[in-house]
C-alpha cells in the first residue's frame, strides 16, 4: 500500500464526528473483478439480444473517445453524455422492466463487493460517518445491491443514473446524466448537505484519476484520497504513476477494505 508522507501525520482518522465519506461505486465498493453497473444486463440472460448488441456498439464507439486525453475535455464531455443518454435510450427502447433490474442486481456473477467493503459500511454506520456514493452507473442497481445485501443504510446517499419506469417498463433517467467526467458537477440535495453540516474532513475513495473530482479540496479542511489501483486487464488508462501521483493512498489490486480499515481507523 502506497501513503504519501504528506498524509501519514492525518492517520489514524482521530475524530469521526467531524467526517464524512465520498466513494465511489463500481470497482471501488464492488470488487475491481466486477462488472460495472453498465454491464449487468448485458451479462445476463434476461434482456434481448438485440439490446447487447447495441450497447457493445455503442461501447465500441464511446470508450475510446473517454479514455484518449488528446482530445478536448469539452468534447469529451459531449460525447459521454451523448453515450449515457443512447444507452438509457435503448432501456426505452426494449422495454425494460423494473423487475428485470432487480434479479440483475442479484446476480453474483457479475457484481460483488470488494473484500471488506460490507464490513466498511457497517462500520461507517455504526459510527454515524455519512457516506455520500456518487457513480456514473445506474442507481437502481446500486440500490438495489445495497438493500440485498442489508447494507443500504441510513447514513448511506447514492446520487447516480437513477432509471425511471411506469407501469413497470422504463421511460428514462431522472434529473441530470452522471458520468465519469462531471462528477464535480454533482449537486447534493438541501436535507444531504444539511447532515454534512459541520463535517469539514473528507475520505474520498475511488478507483480511477477522473474520481478525484469528486471533492474540492478548497472547500474543506482536510481530504485524504484514497485510490483502489485497477488491473491492468481491466483498465489499461490509468497507471500506477498517475495513481500515486493523485491518490494520497494507492490500494494495489491484491489489497482491500481489510487493510485500508487499519491504516485508516
Amino acid at each position: 500500500m502506497y501513503i504519501k508522507d504528506s498524509i501519514k501525520g492525518l492517520l489514524p482518522i482521530q475524530n469521526s464526528n467531524n467526517l464524512y465519506v465520498v466513494a465511489d461505486f463500481d470497482r471501488t465498493i464492488t470488487s475491481g473483478s466486477s462488472k460495472t453497473s453498465w454491464s449487468v444486463l448485458a451479462d445476463t440472460d434476461l434482456v434481448p439480444e438485440e439490446y447487447t448488441k447495441e450497447r457493445h456498439r455503442l461501447y465500441d464507439i464511446y470508450r475510446p473517445i473517454e479514455v484518449d486525453t488528446s482530445l478536448s475535455f469539452d468534447y469529451r464531455m459531449k460525447m459521454m453524455s451523448e453515450w449515457f443518454r443512447s444507452h438509457i435510450e435503448l432501456f426505452v427502447k426494449y422495454k425494460m422492466t423494473e423487475e428485470v433490474f432487480e434479479q440483475a442486481a442479484t446476480n453474483l456473477r457479475v457484481m460483488e463487493f470488494r473484500t471488506g467493503a460490507q464490513e466498511f459500511l457497517t462500520f461507517l454506520w455504526k459510527n454515524k460517518i455519512p457516506l455520500i456514493i456518487i457513480s456514473a452507473g445506474i442507481g437502481n442497481f446500486i440500490e438495489t445491491f445495497l438493500k440485498r445485501h442489508n447494507c443500504y443504510f441510513d447514513n448511506i446517499y447514492v446520487s447516480s443514473n437513477k432509471i425511471l419506469f411506469e407501469n413497470g417498463v422504463a421511460i428514462g433517467v431522472g434529473q441530470n446524466i452522471i458520468h465519469s467526467l462531471n462528477k464535480n458537477e454533482v449537486a447534493l440535495p438541501p436535507e444531504i448537505t444539511a447532515k454534512l453540516k459541520g463535517r469539514n474532513q473528507v475520505l474520498l475513495l475511488g478507483d480511477q484519476t477522473s474520481d478525484l473530482n469528486m471533492v474540492n479540496k478548497d472547500l474543506h479542511d482536510s481530504v485524504i484520497t484514497v485510490g483502489f489501483e485497477p488491473d491492468a486487464s481491466n483498465d489499461p488508462c490509468n497507471s500506477l504513476e498517475d495513481f500515486q501521483s493523485g491518490f494520497d493512498i494507492v490500494c494495489e489490486p491484491h489489497e482491500n477494505y481489510i487493510d485500508l480499515k487499519k491504516i485508516l481507523f
